[in-house]
């Protein structure tokens, strides 16, 4: 009797957009971590502004079962990954719409250049401390130095969890240094693994931003009504202890300008 024929596997699919966002653009794992650091007593809730798929929030909810998270967009669609993650609630909606109240509000990945008049800027800083809880801490980040005003690219080379090779091109693709103003655009080419052909998504993101800079951002959150403001250049050092998920980092703002890179991305974080 002659054995049945084997099931063929089924085909591996390509990692969409958000995955492939979510794998070249966002480090979940060092960003809560730091987050709690600079927070400095035992946050709970997270609310992530701008949160498109919602990496941060879904990771923060994960990694402390007494913690719970706010995803914020005004796109149906990378939101939809939120559904039925635990303690990570999906908010449909303008960020300057939302009133629920956290302990940290996270606006990372340059959202900020969405404003493009100093006005609208300060008007978001004022809401976002308003939702903020009693010693709660609002973090973003932007990016600046030599090239950061020059158009071009830069290419970087990854493997996927499934031996993907994946190719993640940055494009700035214009930069006005009189208006502050940018068009970058995030383009991805992925193989899979025992495969020739790629899959190339072209444009996959492109966002029109003011880029504002760190002495920009910093004056505008203190006409917000913060109480204070540091700057980082690092998501923190060695962990105090590497075998706790909720080990904190040690972190330290930056006390001169000399300290940074030739180009940088830094972290503002403003305290209520």
């Amino acid at each position: 009797m002659k054995a049945p024929p084997r099931a063929k596997p089924a085909p591996r699919a390509v990692p969409d957009k958000y995955d492939l966002y979510e794998l070249c653009v966002t480090e979940p794992v060092r960003l809560v971590k730091f987050l709690r650091a600079v927070h400095a007593h035992t946050p709970r809730t997270l609310r992530e502004d701008f949160s498109g798929s919602a990496a941060l929030a879904r990771y923060w909810a994960a990694s402390d079962p007494k913690s719970s998270a706010l995803a914020v967009d005004s796109d149906p669609e990378p939101l939809a990954r939120v559904r039925e993650c635990a303690r990570v609630e999906a908010v449909r909606a303008d960020v300057r719409a939302c009133r629920k109240k956290a302990d940290v509000i996270a606006c990372t990945n340059f959202p900020l250049g969405y404003w493009h008049t100093r006005d609208e800027l300060v008007a978001y800083l004022r809401h976002a401390r308003a939702c903020l809880n009693p010693r709660g801490v609002l973090v973003a980040d932007t990016y600046g130095g030599r090239d950061s005003l020059l158009c071009g690219e830069v290419i970087q080379h990854l493997v996927g969890p499934e031996d993907e090779r994946i190719e993640y091109v940055f494009e700035q693709r214009s930069a006005d240094p009189i208006t502050g103003r940018v068009v970058d655009a995030l383009h991805f080419r992925v193989t899979l693994a025992g495969r020739k052909k790629a899959t190339v998504f072209r444009d996959a993101f492109v966002y029109d931003w003011r880029l504002w800079s760190i002495a920009e951002l910093v004056d505008a959150v203190r006409d917000a009504g913060f109480q204070s403001v540091d700057v980082f250049d690092r998501l923190g050092a060695a962990l105090e202890s590497s075998a706790r998920t909720t080990a904190r980092v040690r972190v330290k703002p930056v006390r001169s300008g000399m300290d940074l890179d030739d180009n940088y991305v830094v972290y503002v974080v403003a305290r209520r």
